[in-house]
């Protein structure tokens, strides 16, 4: 499991990318970089990192189900994933 500052300031990456999305628009479009500069870092959307939602494990994350591998395997064992089950031939 991840730091609980880490899944934090993550989430909080997420809000202020949420928060600036249409005002970093607007201001692309328009060409205005140095409105663009004095934006907060963070609310670009480049700097989000994709994480577990349930772990905050950074590594091994499936974009289709916004988990990674190990929280994947646990929740797909137990069958709490629908549709997803273990192959056997």
């Amino acid at each position: 499991m991840a730091k609980k500052s880490i899944i934090a300031r993550e989430r909080k990456r997420e809000r202020l990318v949420e928060k600036y999305a249409d005002l970093r628009k607007t201001l692309k479009e328009a060409g205005d970089w140095d409105a663009l500069d004095k934006l907060p870092r963070n609310s670009n959307k480049i700097r989000l990192h994709n994480r577990c939602k349930l772990s905050g494990r950074p590594k091994g994350y499936m974009r289709m189900f916004g988990i990674s591998r190990v929280a994947f395997r646990k929740m797909a064992l137990n069958g709490k994933i629908p549709g997803i089950r273990k192959a056997s031939w």
